[in-house]
């Protein structure tokens, strides 16, 4: 049985994500232990509400020291919802700019549906999943449960760490497209909550205890 740190650092999700994770087979540790967290096979990074806010929490628990290490030895990382937005350059909100993770180039910024689409974009949308992927393995056409009001909406390669070129998977929210999930080496994650996905979601992190 593969062993999962869900990382304890003061954001949401936790409870429902370690459940999550205990469905399809993890033994699932929620803490915030650096070593523990670095020592498991597969780190998980939640994250709720504010970027802002994320980033100090994360920071308080050596979380971003903590990603950089496990990616440099190769062992993964999957980050759900603002834990994936984390893991960018820099993010944005209410003219607030605070740097992030920095382990992908881009900036998360305020979405743009234009029309008549309300902000939080919420609820059940598609997504656009590119070939050769791990973690929509036999769920490209299924449909994942978002809340959010933020995302990277363009995709910068230039500058990216990782050696290997990352699959992108794009949704789209009324004219706005932006970035679903990124899967680059070690390090992945999905805007969307495969936590609150149904079967699709569990599929989706079954795919990924697959490469622990």
């Amino acid at each position: 049985m593969k062993t999962v740190v869900l990382l304890d650092y003061g954001s949401g999700n936790i409870r429902s994500g370690e459940r999550a994770l205990q469905r399809v087979g993890a033994d699932v540790t929620v803490t915030s232990s650096f070593d523990e967290a670095l020592n498991a096979d597969g780190l998980l990074v939640p994250g709720v509400g504010a970027f802002e806010a994320c980033m100090t929490g994360l920071r308080a628990v050596r979380g971003d020291v903590l990603v950089d290490k496990r990616l440099a030895a190769g062992r993964p990382v999957l980050g759900i919802c603002v834990g994936m937005q984390i893991l960018f350059a820099r993010g944005i909100e209410h003219g607030v700019e605070t740097e992030g993770c920095d382990q992908w180039p881009g900036v998360v910024e305020r979405l743009q549906p234009g029309g008549d689409e309300p902000v939080p974009h919420m609820g059940w949308n598609s997504v656009e999943v590119p070939e050769g992927t791990a973690l929509f393995h036999g769920i490209e056409k299924e449909r994942f449960y978002f809340v959010h009001s933020y995302g990277v909406r363009s995709w910068e390669l230039t500058g990216t760490r990782a050696s290997v070129t990352p699959a992108v998977t794009w949704s789209t929210y009324g004219q706005d497209r932006f970035v679903a999930g990124v899967e680059n080496g070690p390090l992945s994650a999905t805007q969307f909550h495969p936590e609150k996905s149904g079967d699709a979601g569990a599929e989706l992190l079954a795919n990924w205890l697959r490469t622990l």
